[in-house]
């Protein structure tokens, strides 16, 4: 769990009913939950239990009487519950993802965009909120793993909760890569209990998105930055003072352009593109996305066949945006957000890859595909209202990402094609 390119954050939204979804449930002519729970627990207890039959159809015309007071045939009750269903999971969208006149999906900008001063930070002063499920909070992991930033940075990892907002509950480990990863904390910062009160507890309160990644100024009781576009680039360069490896430049000056021009690509088309794709309320906004989506593609994949990574030989903050897309791409994005027009395992400069980057020292430990599948399968429900994961692709295994890849003898070239 971006707006255009700026609003790169994720935000794990409840699902439940609320006051606008009833009352548009009530325009469509159905009962309040507790009026429906009602008729239906008096309708049961009117029928012995010899007269109750398993048959599908008697069941229907159960349902129909409790619900609406008569017996309604297949044909129509269907239609009833389509039609409710239809206007539930248009409301429950434009929570989710609000969508613009087209249809199309809407990512709501971040609201801080600040930086602190790095000459004046402290270790333990600044603290990062993420969570392993969202690509964008991801990214900015992985930065701070490089940078080796644990210390001088400490890191509280969430949660998606039983109301769909993120929290801290550290569970029992139950991951089953072969690696050691990033585990759920409680807030190492403040004590909450969620990220949503971290944010609430800033002088003066707080009331709106409450997304991760995010970056915490503990002395000042604060929020810093949420946005993760900012968020890598501080990681980088503003707190070398603390971190483990210091001379780990991810956004070199000499190919500052290349980084740009890549990031031109990568966010709105494949970043922000499958969350388009997926969050899609319309036909053509959902076309428009796909054709977007593996149009990038294409072109990153023609790119890696000359290039070790999308700068040359050196891995950059383009490759870390690039990568936590990818990672999710065949287990997540193809299956739920409907990116079935080529699977990624089918690109094989892309898939090589991707196993490259998991390589590198430091980035497999931000790395939980458990966690991912339980935050996209289990928690968007208006995606996939019957909670069940997939099973996970065989290429998504960690097993097959420590797989040799041999990008280390492609001939690089900084071009962006």
């Amino acid at each position: 769990m971006a707006s255009l390119i700026t609003a790169s954050t994720c935000l794990s939204t409840s699902f439940l009913p609320s006051s606008d979804t009833s009352r548009a449930f009530q325009a469509k002519g159905v009962h309040s939950q507790k009026s429906i729970r009602t008729r239906i627990r008096s309708g049961m207890e009117d029928k012995s239990s010899s007269s109750w039959s398993k048959s599908p159809a008697d069941l229907v015309k159960l349902l129909g009487q409790n619900l609406w007071g008569r017996s309604l045939p297949p044909g129509a009750l269907v239609s009833v519950v389509k039609e409710v269903w239809t206007t539930g999971w248009q409301t429950m969208m434009a929570q989710l993802a609000p969508p613009t006149e087209s249809r199309d999906y809407n990512r709501p900008t971040s609201q801080f965009r600040n930086r602190p001063q790095p000459s004046s930070a402290n270790p333990g002063q600044f603290h990062l909120y993420v969570a392993l499920a969202c690509p964008w909070a991801h990214r900015t992991a992985i930065v701070h793993s490089l940078k080796g930033l644990r210390d001088g940075v400490p890191i509280s990892v969430a949660v998606p909760g039983s109301t769909g907002l993120w929290e801290f509950s550290p569970k029992p480990d139950t991951t089953t890569t072969t690696h050691p990863t990033l585990k759920p904390t409680l807030d190492r910062a403040n004590g909450q209990k969620r990220v949503a009160d971290v944010y609430k507890s800033q002088p003066g309160g707080y009331n709106g998105r409450s997304t991760v990644p995010m970056l915490w100024d503990a002395s000042q009781k604060r929020v810093v930055n949420n946005e993760s576009a900012d968020i890598i680039e501080i990681l980088n360069s503003d707190f070398n003072h603390m971190a483990l490896n210091p001379g780990l430049d991810l956004a070199p000056a000499h190919l500052k352009g290349e980084i740009e021009a890549w990031n031109e690509v990568i966010y709105p088309n494949i970043n922000n593109g499958v969350y388009r794709c997926g969050f899609a309320q319309s036909q053509e906004a959902y076309d428009s996305a796909v054709e977007s989506l593996f149009n990038a593609l294409d072109k990153v994949e023609a790119h890696l066949a000359s290039s070790r990574y999308l700068c040359g030989d050196v891995f950059t903050l383009a490759d870390v945006r690039l990568f936590t897309t990818l990672f999710r791409f065949d287990p997540v994005y193809q299956i739920l957000f409907k990116c079935s027009k080529q699977k990624l395992a089918e690109y094989e400069n892309l898939q090589g890859y991707m196993r490259d980057v998991y390589q590198i020292p430091g980035v497999a430990e931000t790395c939980d595909m458990d966690a991912i599948m339980y935050g996209y399968y289990k928690v968007l429900f208006p995606l996939n209202p019957g909670g069940i994961s997939p099973a996970m692709p065989r290429v998504a295994d960690s097993r097959a990402l420590l797989e040799p890849h041999h990008r280390h003898k492609i001939s690089s070239q900084v071009v962006v094609q």
